[in-house]
């Protein structure tokens, strides 16, 4: 059964951005594919790039990440196995040249303000690489204090805090700066190894975007198709 959700106490939310907020630009990613003779359409891309997300499963080293997660979104494109290698390796270039990750979800900035009109407090946790506070900020999306988008309590930013997901000291951080328990505090991510698992260690109920139902076998997380979807669980 799903963590017990106790809707109507939820004071708070932390947010990912990866596969919540932001996608990978179409234009480096149809390029790179190109390079490996693949044709893709664009809904291709975001199929692909949350088949990489349920493939990553081992966070012990950067590394291990973009491994699984490039052979992920690579499988997910038809890419044949003998050419696998190269295709990680083309992906890891693409996604290494930086200013990947800002081609925003829609609907995903009016659904931090209906969140945030439910009444919580909102924080951001990402494995990013410490652009995305200036980034949000930027594309008026959402700021810690006064600004265009809606107003968070905190942006942790792995590459700032120096700790990542799944270590549930990350999550810790986002409480301390939120001023609510983790059990009335939930988190919503896109990668079960590093949102649902970190989640849980730090006492959070992990809410699990799955728009392609990857993970429709999982019986134990409660799971939405878009950010929007969240509001609407609240109260």
């Amino acid at each position: 059964m799903p963590d017990p959700l106790p809707w109507a106490r939820v004071e708070a939310v932390c947010i990912d951005l990866g596969g919540v907020v932001y996608l990978p630009d179409h234009a480096p990613m149809l390029a790179a594919l190109d390079r490996l003779g693949v044709t893709a359409e664009p809904h291709d891309l975001d199929r692909a790039h949350y088949a990489g997300a349920a493939a990553t499963d081992d966070f012990t080293s950067d590394h291990s990440v973009w491994h699984a997660y490039n052979l992920g979104y690579a499988r997910a494109h038809g890419v044949p196995d003998e050419q696998l290698d190269h295709a990680r390796e083309v992906l890891l270039a693409a996604f290494g040249a930086g200013d990947v990750w800002t081609r925003e979800i829609a609907g995903a900035r009016e659904a931090i303000a209906a969140i945030a009109a439910r009444g919580v407090a909102i924080a951001i946790v990402s494995n990013a690489d410490g652009t995305v506070e200036r980034q949000l900020r930027d594309d008026g999306i959402c700021q810690v204090g006064p600004g265009a988008g809606v107003e968070v309590a905190a942006v942790l930013d792995s590459g700032v805090v120096g700790v990542a997901k799944p270590d549930p000291a990350i999550f810790r951080l986002a409480l301390e700066h939120l001023g609510v328990a983790a059990d009335r505090t939930l988190h919503v991510g896109d990668t079960p190894a590093a949102d649902v698992v970190g989640a849980r260690a730090a006492g959070l109920h992990p809410v699990l975007v799955d728009p392609y139902d990857h993970h429709a076998h999982d019986a134990a997380t409660v799971r939405v198709r878009h950010l929007a979807d969240v509001a609407d669980l609240i109260p």
